[in-house]
């Protein structure tokens, strides 16, 4: 798959939260789950044009694993597997390791 986001867009594989919490208990697959507001970046766009017409640069690059807004990206299927698709105004943090 070749993806190429356009603009200041970035596309991005969603981190599955923990099944299990910090105290031992086990999730089922069967509760309800919350959108994932973790994701490691997989594509991204040349960037935004600015007001003089220049390209403004990403702040993010691929493989980063970043924190987006819960409800900014969209949520696209390709192949069976779940990816999101949004700005980068969506992301508001880069996790470093």
């Amino acid at each position: 798959m070749n993806i190429k986001p356009l603009s200041n867009h970035v596309f991005l594989e969603p981190e599955e939260e923990e099944k299990v919490t910090a105290s031992g208990i086990v999730i089922p697959d069967t509760a309800d789950k919350e959108k994932p507001i973790k994701g490691k970046v997989l594509a991204i766009g040349p960037g935004k044009r600015n007001s003089k017409g220049e390209i403004d640069p990403m702040s993010v690059k691929v493989g980063d694993t970043v924190l987006f807004r819960k409800y900014g990206p969209d949520e696209i299927e390709i192949d069976g597997k779940k990816y999101l698709v949004g700005s980068e105004d969506d992301i508001l943090a880069v996790i470093e390791k």
